[in-house]
């Protein structure tokens, strides 16, 4: 029986519910999902850096690294607070090495031209077992939508290609989230793609971008990204 993943609690103004579909009963696969991050680095290995890059390619890395920026500190904080056991106690570390190694690549090929990584406040999610694992299928979910969205704008074929490649690794890492949370990994034939102002209004819900770093736990190795 179809059921809709909830994000009450962190959603406030529901718009972060829509990166969820309708999802099922738990399926039996994508257990190991995890893509290395030495591979990815290799797909992004700079065959153009930004000063070769047009505008627009810019302007859509730098999208794809905000949201990369906001995966990477996620997960980063989640491995450091060490809240998350059973299940779900290697998740942090393992795509949170991914996601770093996506931001590597990126600001590896833009260059000067990468914006700078915003603060976060996740806002004790990455302490409750159930919060994190909502938000680490929502986050997942968004970012394969984004990346798609994304894929008919790109001009250089070379980054369309790396974008590619990390949008693949992004959708199967929703699958295994989807999966620990007891849904469906594909609860439908087609995806639809996410445009980038349905993106940035999703992630604003969140209001996780910060003024100033800040963990809901006073404990070392306090989280500073």
């Amino acid at each position: 029986m179809a059921e809709d993943l909830r994000l009450d609690e962190l959603d406030r103004d529901g718009a972060l519910r829509e990166a969820l579909a309708a999802v099922s009963s738990r399926g039996s696969f994508l257990r190991n999902a995890f893509i290395g991050s030495a591979a990815l680095l290799g797909a992004l290995a700079a065959p153009e850096r930004s000063d070769a890059a047009s505008p627009s390619d810019n302007a859509i890395l730098n999208f794809a690294l905000t949201l990369e920026y906001l995966q990477a500190a996620f997960y980063t904080e989640t491995e450091r607070a060490r809240a998350i056991g059973a299940e779900l106690a290697r998740v942090p570390r393992q795509l949170g090495s991914v996601e770093r190694a996506h931001v590597a690549a990126l600001k590896n090929v833009l260059g000067r031209a990468a914006v700078k990584r915003p603060s976060f406040d996740f806002k004790g999610t990455t302490e409750d077992q159930v919060q994190f694992l909502k938000t680490a299928v929502a986050f997942e979910d968004l970012g394969a939508a984004a990346y798609k969205g994304q894929a008919t704008r790109v001009d250089s074929p070379a980054l369309l290609a790396a974008a590619i490649s990390i949008h693949s690794v992004e959708a199967r890492h929703a699958a295994w989230m989807r999966y620990l949370a007891g849904f469906t990994p594909a609860g439908r034939a087609f995806d639809e793609p996410k445009r980038e102002f349905e993106v940035r209004r999703i992630v604003a819900s969140t209001h996780f971008i910060a003024a100033r770093p800040r963990t809901t736990r006073r404990r070392a190795p306090r989280y500073t990204g």
